[in-house]
């Protein structure tokens, strides 16, 4: 079925018949472009149900992934506090809280020194508590400041937060760092 124009061209000479076939597939072929067939009631279904699993793999991968960064930092955490700490040795009980408890190292005067002048900082590693100078302190607090239990030197350069009425009485008493309990 052409039209008139192409007639005209044909009985001319200017096409010939397979160009004009050519044109007229073309045309169907964009006729049944613009008008796409309804997808039934299960091609839809399965469609979604893909499109939610593919969504369903994205996340489980993203979750993959920050269990294995949140793994590589841990084990970061650990060579770093097994390089860098710093002997125990001592009788002096040096006590410190770690969130609601009240802990306890056991160090000698020069290492409760150290402590109290920000030298050294005190760091969770495992279930104890590993004493490490302050440039170890801080690669550990770059990675999960959580880590980082006691730091008398980091703690003075902290922007204060505004106290209250009672604590800025109490404020005017100041407690030294190196009390022994």
């Amino acid at each position: 079925m052409r039209n008139p124009l192409q007639e005209q061209l044909l009985k001319a000479g200017l096409a010939k018949k397979s160009q004009a076939t050519q044109a007229v597939r073309e045309q169907n072929k964009q006729r049944q472009a613009k008008n796409p067939q309804a997808l039934s009631a299960e091609q839809a279904e399965a469609e979604r149900a893909r499109a939610e699993k593919i969504e369903r793999d994205r996340a489980l991968e993203a979750q993959r992934k920050a269990q294995a960064r949140a793994h590589e930092l841990r084990a970061q955490i650990h060579q770093i506090v097994e390089q860098g700490k710093v002997a125990r040795k001592g009788e002096i009980a040096y006590r410190f809280d770690d969130g609601d408890a009240i802990r306890t190292v056991y160090v000698d005067t020069a290492l409760r020194a150290q402590l109290a002048s920000g030298a050294l900082a005190i760091v969770r590693h495992g279930e104890d508590y590993e004493l490490v100078p302050r440039a170890v302190a801080e690669k550990v607090r770059e990675r999960d400041a959580a880590m980082v239990v006691l730091d008398h030197g980091r703690s003075k350069t902290a922007p204060a937060e505004p106290l209250s009425e009672d604590e800025a009485y109490y404020a005017q008493f100041q407690v030294p760092d190196d009390l022994v309990w």
